[in-house]
């Protein structure tokens, strides 16, 4: 954890390397990174807590297997066609 002395002492550095004019634009463009930052988090968030509250769609169903050709009752007793010649 960074005591004052610490922090008097970077912020003394922040000052003679980048002056006192950048100083507040420096910490506009970080406000304002640190605010989009909570932008997307909160998003993120809130679009979570929506897929967790919805209820889950129904499971695909499967397909119905294809009909194979097997002989009905009726078709069993009829005489089969003769080769073509």
């Amino acid at each position: 954890m960074l005591g004052w002395p610490e922090i008097i002492g970077i912020l003394v550095v922040v000052l003679v390397l980048f002056g006192a004019k950048k100083i507040p634009e420096l910490a506009k463009g970080l406000g304002s990174g640190i605010k989009e930052f909570k932008k997307a988090s909160r998003e993120i968030q809130d679009d979570l807590q929506r897929a967790v509250e919805e209820e889950p769609p129904p499971p695909p169903r499967k397909p119905a297997p294809p009909a194979e050709s097997v002989p009905q009752s009726g078709d069993a007793h009829k005489p089969s066609e003769p080769p073509k010649a």
